[in-house]
């Protein structure tokens, strides 16, 4: 049987400029299923907004 890909890819989008009702940035990266089960939160760049800012792992 095939095993379960461990690494899988997300999107990471802006919490803030969501809040706001702006354009919300996105990135993509991959992540570890085993090891960080849960959703991840990583500061990144937003240009629409012009600073660094949270974003967080959607579906």
């Amino acid at each position: 049987m095939a095993k379960k890909e461990q690494r899988i890819n997300i999107t990471l989008e802006c919490t803030e400029a969501r809040g706001l009702g702006l354009t919300p940035s996105r990135y993509t990266s991959s992540k570890n299923r085993q090891n960080t089960p849960e959703r991840l939160e990583l500061k990144k760049y937003n240009p629409f907004l012009k600073r660094v800012t949270v974003h967080k792992e959607i579906k």
